[in-house]
């Protein structure tokens, strides 16, 4: 009997903490969906979610709302990813060395920030609570770990489903994949490459920027420099295997994240696991996965190419 409180409590937690760590995910791999099938290679993303994080952290502090800290978040990730449409999609530079150092200007950008106000006092922001969907929320196991979590992480669920129709059933998502694939003929058919670029870079900044807030105050509670930890570059990843289903996104997320929460599942249970492994776990996941599936994504044929209006 105590063996099977005890795996329940394990799995438990394993799916708890998977979500917990796998929703900033979600929401940064979505807006690099978004991105990517409009043909722009988001490397930038990290930086994006570390601005959001660190701005959601500064709104919440001040107001106390969690809505408006997200909202603050997103704000900060969609003016970031502006660095990407003024010198990728406009000027037409690279798109890799504009996203890099986006990052490096992000990291320390923000650790600066948060050492000259926060350095003294290092405050941190009360656990968000859960919304339990009646009766789902009794099912052993999954119910107090899936269907009792906060609002924005079933918001992160149904945006699964409004970008996967949107990409495959609307007009904006014809256009998105066109510019992806065959930028030229989108332009011969009088719509702007640049403008669906653009429209889709600040997508993703803004999702970028919700998901790194999410981290630092609902999953993390707090901004501590560098709080992101590669999340953004993993959201990547998964991006690029999704290819351009929004469901596959959502997946990956939770493989990660449950990657990243067996340490700390094992830790509460009491199975000693070493340091080492339960930091390198979620990557070698990621590798894993990788490996198996890479050569069976495909990538928009223009994925990271600049378009000149006029040329094939």
């Amino acid at each position: 009997m105590d063996d099977l409180l005890l795996n329940e409590q394990f799995l438990t937690t394993v799916v708890l903490s998977g979500i917990v760590a796998g929703v900033p995910l979600l929401y940064a791999s979505l807006g690099e969906i978004v991105a990517e099938q409009s043909g722009v290679l988001n490397v930038g993303l990290e930086g994006m979610m570390l601005v959001g994080a660190f701005a959601g952290f500064v709104v919440i502090l001040e107001t106390g709302s969690l809505w408006l800290a997200l909202l603050g978040g997103g704000v900060a990730g969609a003016l970031t990813s502006l660095i990407m449409v003024v010198f990728c999609i406009r000027l037409g530079m690279d798109q890799i060395v504009v996203g890099i150092g986006i990052v490096l200007t992000a990291e320390g950008a923000t650790s600066m920030l948060h050492t000259s106000w926060y350095s003294r006092t290092f405050p941190r922001v009360p656990a968000v609570d859960g919304f339990a969907i009646p009766l789902l929320s009794d099912i052993p196991i999954l119910g107090p770990s899936v269907f009792s979590q906060p609002l924005p992480v079933y918001v992160g669920v149904a945006l699964v489903f409004v970008v996967g129709w949107v990409l495959r059933r609307t007009t904006i998502g014809l256009n998105l994949r066109a510019a992806g694939e065959r930028p030229d003929s989108l332009d011969a058919a009088g719509v702007s490459v640049v403008r669906v670029r653009t429209g889709a870079e600040l997508t993703a900044g803004t999702m970028a920027g919700i998901g790194g807030a999410y981290l630092a105050i609902v999953a993390g509670g707090a901004f501590v420099p560098f709080v992101t930890g590669g999340a953004g570059f993993v959201a990547i990843v998964i991006a690029m295997l999704a290819r351009g289903r929004a469901i596959w996104a959502l997946l990956g997320a939770l493989l990660f994240g449950m990657a990243k929460s067996i340490g700390t599942a094992s830790q509460l249970v009491g199975i000693d696991i070493p340091t080492g492994f339960v930091f390198m776990l979620p990557f070698v996941s990621v590798m894993a996965v990788l490996v198996i599936f890479a050569r069976r994504s495909r990538l928009p044929s223009a994925l990271g190419l600049p378009y000149h209006r006029g040329s094939r």
